[in-house]
């Protein structure tokens, strides 16, 4: 979307704020996944299977990103390159407004980007649900619901919002709506230049077992990512009677950036060593379109809601780049790479309940395009010749389909929630040559959650469910795809879903200001996907991935939130966890054991005009499934000042302490590599919020 489009929106939005309206009394909120902002909010509700944190009046949320508000929000762990685990479990399933976008449905990666370039003013609320019941996709972990913020108060309202770093980094953005008689109106825009410093270095020594070869390879590379983020959202809702709404809503976002990398090489073997600068400017590119139609039937004791959603996304990743040879002597080498890809969604979803009970059907579709090119350059003449073996292009389509039923049985202090989830799920690998693989899963998976009232304030929990993982598309790649000089990577088309379980226990209690809890959980893995490496003739390295692993943990978890009186606010939640992996590799099964942990802070303190938070976050170090990783820490410092009622500043200072250096290892036979990534967090915001009703 260009900006003179997204102008035109801007100037019809407002058009739209100066329009008379009326009200009707009476009118119901349809059921949807986005809230009404009409009173002071609860800023904790825990359900029977999740807890909902509101974070719309969030200090840090008005200067700060999606991922600022994750990292914030109890239960949750973020990491400065966008990693997210809940709980200690790293699989998570992000949804916005309850369902999944072509964005958040890639790797982890794309999402981390999604997050860190969407605002944090834009949401109302998390839904943290750690032990999915069957009525949810879990796709195999826990799952967070951003629920963006929706105001429904009769008249019409806007807010003007905007911030700024130092090193060139800003954003701006208006919302508004209009809500009359039978139509809510709703609308966005935002810009955004945001961006993140990176500091890496790897250091590999490789074997190869069947020749007897050995070398080592050095990298270092550091650059700043400068991304123009453009996004623009408009949502409309008809009231069709007093129990009935239609409503639409699409959303488009567009990302660009042209890094400058220059990473240092240093390669050498018992026969050579060279040193050469491989640089490369981009262009990076990413584009994301949504749009839904959903219906809403509200009765008493009745609620139908039937939804149809297509989201898709576009990205490029330039590769191409040229080598400055240090030693030996060499002419410059030139090098075009790129790797496009395609994502699109489909999702058409009914939910009923009555009473107790609930049941619907959900089908999705989601089909990957991915295109590969390497091509050597000639520099005199410009000519480009393809690497046939790392230029490919291929498509990933993956259909599920799905019923379910819950029952909710209440009986005296005990409260109960059954649910089966029903699922066929279709895997097709599409290269543009060569055979097809498919596959075809069936699951039943039940779910469980049960509570015990001892009290008013005190209550037992214990939870249960099974459920299936599908493969990362980009692990399904048929061909050889080129990473770097030294090594290539190639997927697995026959790879399986991972199977999971969980169970999760935990006790919750109130008491004169103080709210906390106690919880225990056990995870199991089993055909967990792994990295498998062997050598090419040319003695690079190739890594591709398998299944045959298992993965198991179990742990404690514990919270604890004291609120003495309207201006102080503190709290705590942690956990501690065991981890124990079964990993296949070249010289057998190989086991790790060991201990991982992560622990939130956070306090407030609200007097005046004056809010100041604080929220500190700490890691561990962990196992992947042959090595290990380091530590990480954040500490962010909030002070918002309200100039008016309708006015206020806020600054932020992130990453005070500039915790986020991670280092890693990975340890087989064939392959060891130690190395640190440093996305560098540490900034310092300061921005405005202008409301005006």
């Amino acid at each position: 979307m260009c900006k003179a489009t997204l102008s035109m929106l801007l100037f019809g939005l407002f058009g739209l704020l100066a329009l008379p309206m009326t009200t009707r009394a009476g009118d119901g909120d349809p059921v949807s996944p986005t809230v009404t902002v009409t009173a002071k909010k609860e800023p904790v509700v825990k359900k029977l299977d999740k807890t909902v944190y509101n974070v719309s009046d969030l200090p840090r949320a008005a200067n700060g990103s999606g991922q600022d508000v994750l990292q914030s929000t109890p239960e949750i762990s973020v990491t400065a390159d966008g990693q997210i685990s809940v709980k200690g479990n790293p699989q998570v399933t992000v949804l916005v407004d309850g369902k999944p976008t072509a964005m958040m449905s890639g790797s982890s990666d794309e999402r981390a980007v999604a997050l860190q370039t969407m605002s944090g003013a834009d949401i109302a609320s998390i839904e943290v649900i750690t032990n999915p019941s069957a009525a949810y996709n879990a796709n195999g972990g826990a799952i967070l619901n951003i629920v963006l913020k929706r105001n429904r108060k009769p008249g019409a309202h806007a807010q003007v919002q905007a911030s700024a770093s130092d090193q060139g980094l800003w954003n701006a953005g208006a919302s508004g709506d209009v809500t009359g008689e039978h139509i809510s109106v709703h609308g966005k825009l935002a810009f955004r230049h945001d961006g993140t410093e990176k500091f890496r270095q790897s250091e590999v020594d490789w074997n190869n077992p069947l020749t007897g070869q050995a070398g080592q390879t050095l990298q270092a590379s550091e650059v700043f990512v400068h991304r123009v983020v453009d996004s623009a959202a408009l949502g409309v809702d008809y009231a069709l009677g007093g129990f009935d709404t239609l409503s639409l809503s699409a959303r488009h976002d567009a990302r660009r950036s042209r890094p400058m990398f220059d990473v240092r090489n240093e390669v050498g073997t018992s026969a050579a060593r060279t040193i050469f600068h491989r640089i490369s400017t981009g262009p990076n590119e990413q584009s994301d379109d949504s749009a839904s139609l959903a219906y809403t039937h509200q009765d008493d004791g009745t609620a139908l809601k039937a939804m149809v959603q297509r989201s898709a996304t576009t990205g490029l990743v330039d590769k191409s780049y040229r080598d400055s040879f240090v030693e030996p002597a060499l002419a410059t080498g030139y090098s075009r790479g790129a790797t496009r890809w395609a994502r699109r969604l489909t999702q058409a979803t009914i939910d009923w309940s009555r009473g107790q009970w609930g049941m619907g059907l959900d089908t999705q579709e989601k089909t990957d395009d991915l295109d590969n090119y390497q091509a050597s350059v000639d520099p005199w003449t410009g000519g480009e010749t393809p690497d046939p073996e790392t230029t490919n292009r291929y498509a990933v389509t993956t259909t599920v389909s799905a019923a379910y039923l819950t029952d909710r049985i209440s009986q005296g202090k005990w409260e109960l929630l059954l649910g089966g989830r029903a699922e066929r799920m279709g895997l097709r690998v599409r290269p543009v040559q060569g055979i097809t693989p498919t596959g075809h899963w069936q699951a039943f998976n039940p779910s469980m959650h049960l509570k015990y009232a001892v009290s008013d304030k005190t209550g037992l929990t214990l939870s249960y469910r099974r459920s299936l993982q599908m493969p990362d598309p980009r692990d399904l790649n048929p061909f050889i795809t080129y990473v770097d000089a030294q090594n290539l990577s190639r997927g697995n088309p026959g790879l399986r879903p991972q199977r999971l379980s969980a169970w999760e226990a935990g006790a919750n209690t109130e008491a004169a200001h103080l709210n906390g809890g106690l919880g225990v959980f056990y995870r199991d893995s089993t055909d967990t996907v792994l990295d498998a490496r062997s050598f090419t003739v040319d003695n690079v390295l190739l890594t591709s991935r398998q299944n045959g692993g298992r993965a198991r943990s179990a742990g404690m978890t514990g919270s604890l939130d004291w609120t003495p009186d309207q201006k102080l606010r503190a709290g705590m939640d942690a956990g501690v966890y065991r981890v124990v992996l079964d990993t296949p590799d070249l010289s057998g099964l190989v086991r790790q054991d060991g201990i991982s942990g992560y622990v939130n802070l956070r306090a407030g303190y609200r007097a005046g005009h004056d809010d100041v938070s604080l929220d500190a976050h700490g890691q561990s170090g962990g196992m992947t499934p042959l090595g290990r990783y380091g530590a990480t820490s954040s500490l962010n410092l909030t002070w918002r000042h309200r100039l008016t009622r309708t006015l206020s500043l806020t600054v932020n200072g992130n990453d005070i302490l500039d915790g986020s250096k991670r280092r890693y290892r990975t340890d087989t036979r064939t392959f060891r590599q130690t190395g640190f990534d440093h996305f560098v967090a540490r900034r310092i915001y300061v921005g405005f919020i202008k409301k005006i009703e």
